[in-house]
C-alpha cells in the first residue's frame, strides 16, 4: 500500500486559503516538525481538512454524514492522526509563527516595538470525566470552579498583529482528576508534554522564553499580568537579554527603598507625585525588587474603580511613564486572541477526543487558523476585523461547496446527453454555451472547466 493520492475535487480549498497554505509553507513545516505518514492519506491532506472545517460550519460527524463522505478519509484516520504521540506539534506552531513574523517584520518599521506576551486562559472540559490529566481549577474571575486545563500561551506582537508562538495545556498534581496513560511511550513528544503539564506556570516559562529566541524571534520586553509579575521569573527574563513590562498587586513581596524594605502600598506613599494627573499618572518611582534588579513602577487612576490605583512594573528603568503604559497596553492582544479562539474558531468545542494528544494537535490547528486571519488581515488595505475575515472566508468555502454541486450537476447533463438523439444533444449544449457565457466572471472563476464543445 502508498500514499493514497487525492483527487482534484478533494483538494479544493477556498481561493485566499489555498494561496495562503502555499506562501506560508505550511506543508513544508509539517514535514520539519515530523508530521508525516507513509501509508494511507498524507498528514497534509488531513490537516487540510480539519484546517478547513470551521470555515464549513460543520463537525467532522456532520461532514462525514454529508454527500462528500465517499470522497472522504474514514473517521479512524482522522482521529488517530489527531491522537498520534510522536508528531512534533510544538515544533510545527513554532516554525509556522516564525514564518509569518519575518513576513510581519518587513511590512513593519524598524523602530516600531515588538514584544512577547504571557498569559494564561481557561481551557473548559465541564463535561469531561475520562479525558487524560483533566484537572479542577477554580475561575477567580466567575469566583466557581471548572474542569479542564490552564492554557499558557506565548505569544509575540507589535502592537498591529499578534501570532501564537507556542502554549501548553497544564493540569495539576494536587487537584487532578485523571492520570496520564499508563501505555504511553515514554520516549515520544506526547509524553514530555504531559509530564511538562504536570509543572507549574513560572516553571514552564523560561524554557517558553528560549525556544522562542532560538527559533530567531526578535522582541525587546515580556508582558505579564499580575499573576506572573514576581522577582524568580523577572529574573529569569533579564537574564536572557530581555525586559518585562506587567502588573504588580499588593502581596508579600517587599520593595528595597534606603535601608527600608516597603510593601506596594507602602511604596505608594513614598513614591514621587508625578504631576500628571490628566494623563493618569499618579506616581513615579525606582526600586529594587531583590538585589540586583532595578525595576520603575508606574502608579496609574483605576478607571474601573474611582479612588484607587493600579501598578505597572518595568525592569527597564530608562523607558518614561508614558512609554511604559503604551508598551503594556499591547498586553490585551493576547486577550482578543483568547476571545476569538473560543468563540469563532472553536477552541475547546470541535473535537470532544479524551486523549492529552488530541488536546495538544487541535489547539495548535486552531492556533494556525488564527495566524492565517492575522497574515491576511495585515496583508488587507481594508478595516476587516479578523471576525469580518473570518466570515468572508467561510463565504468562499460556501461558494465553493455551489460550485462542486453545480459542476456535478452538469456532468449529469452530458451523460443525458449521451442517451438521446443528436438534435437533442445539440440543443441541450446550445443551452448551456449561452447559459455560460452570461455568468459573471466571478463565478466562471469558480468553474474554470464548463465550457462546452461545440
Amino acid at each position: 500500500m502508498t500514499i493514497v493520492k487525492q483527487q482534484q475535487a478533494e483538494n479544493q480549498l477556498p481561493n485566499e486559503i489555498k494561496s495562503v497554505f502555499e506562501e506560508l509553507h505550511i506543508s513544508r513545516h509539517l514535514r520539519s516538525a515530523g508530521i508525516t505518514k507513509n501509508l494511507g492519506f498524507t498528514c497534509s491532506y488531513l490537516f487540510q481538512i480539519i484546517f478547513c472545517l470551521i470555515f464549513q460550519h460543520r463537525s467532522w460527524f456532520q461532514l462525514l454524514e454529508s454527500t462528500r463522505a465517499a470522497e472522504l478519509p474514514g473517521k479512524d484516520t482522522v482521529y488517530r492522526f489527531l491522537n498520534h504521540p510522536s508528531f512534533a506539534w510544538r515544533r510545527f506552531l513554532t516554525l509556522f509563527s516564525n514564518d509569518v513574523i519575518q513576513k510581519v517584520t518587513v511590512l513593519t518599521a524598524k523602530d516600531r516595538t515588538r514584544v512577547l506576551i504571557i498569559d494564561d486562559s481557561m481551557y473548559e472540559r465541564n463535561r469531561s470525566k475520562s479525558v487524560e490529566l483533566l484537572a479542577r481549577f477554580k475561575d477567580h474571575a466567575r469566583g466557581c470552579y471548572y474542569k479542564g486545563f490552564r492554557m499558557l500561551t506565548l505569544g509575540w506582537s507589535d502592537g498591529h498583529t499578534f501570532l501564537p508562538v507556542d502554549f501548553s495545556l497544564l493540569s495539576s498534581q494536587s487537584s487532578q482528576i485523571q492520570g496520564i496513560d499508563v501505555h504511553i511511550d515514554k520516549r515520544t513528544c506526547g509524553y514530555k508534554r504531559r509530564q511538562e503539564a504536570l509543572q507549574s506556570a513560572p516553571a514552564i516559562i523560561p524554557a517558553m522564553l528560549d525556544r522562542a529566541l532560538e527559533a530567531g524571534i526578535c522582541a525587546s520586553y515580556v508582558l505579564m499580568d499580575s499573576w506572573f509579575t514576581y522577582a524568580p521569573l523577572l529574573r529569569d527574563v533579564t537574564e536572557r537579554g530581555l525586559d518585562a513590562i506587567g502588573m504588580v498587586k499588593d502581596t508579600n513581596q517587599r520593595y528595597q527603598v534606603g535601608n527600608s524594605r516597603l510593601s506596594l502600598k507602602q511604596l505608594y506613599q513614598v513614591a514621587s507625585p508625578s504631576g500628571r494627573k490628566c494623563d493618569g499618572i499618579l506616581r513615579v518611582i525606582c526600586t529594587q525588587m531583590i538585589p540586583g534588579l532595578s525595576v520603575k513602577i508606574v502608579f496609574v487612576e483605576n478607571r474601573t474603580r474611582k479612588g484607587e490605583w493600579l501598578a505597572i512594573l518595568s525592569t527597564d528603568v530608562t523607558i518614561s511613564e508614558e512609554e511604559i503604559i503604551r508598551v503594556y497596553g499591547m498586553r490585551w492582544d493576547i486577550e482578543t486572541f483568547f476571545k476569538c479562539t473560543k468563540s469563532l474558531l472553536r477552541l475547546q468545542k470541535e473535537f470532544q477526543g479524551r486523549s492529552y494528544d488530541m488536546l495538544v494537535s487541535h489547539t495548535t490547528i486552531v492556533f494556525a487558523r488564527y495566524i492565517l486571519l492575522s497574515w491576511q488581515h495585515r496583508q488587507q488595505s481594508d478595516e476587516r476585523t479578523l471576525g469580518g475575515l473570518f466570515l468572508s472566508m467561510c463565504d468562499e468555502l460556501s461558494n465553493l461547496e455551489w460550485a462542486v454541486a453545480l459542476q456535478q450537476l452538469l456532468e449529469i447533463l452530458n451523460d443525458v446527453s449521451k442517451k438521446v438523439k443528436k438534435s437533442v444533444v445539440k440543443l441541450i449544449k446550445s443551452q448551456l454555451q449561452h447559459w455560460f457565457a452570461g455568468l459573471p466572471s466571478y463565478i466562471k472563476a469558480y468553474l474554470p472547466n464548463l465550457c462546452c464543445e461545440s
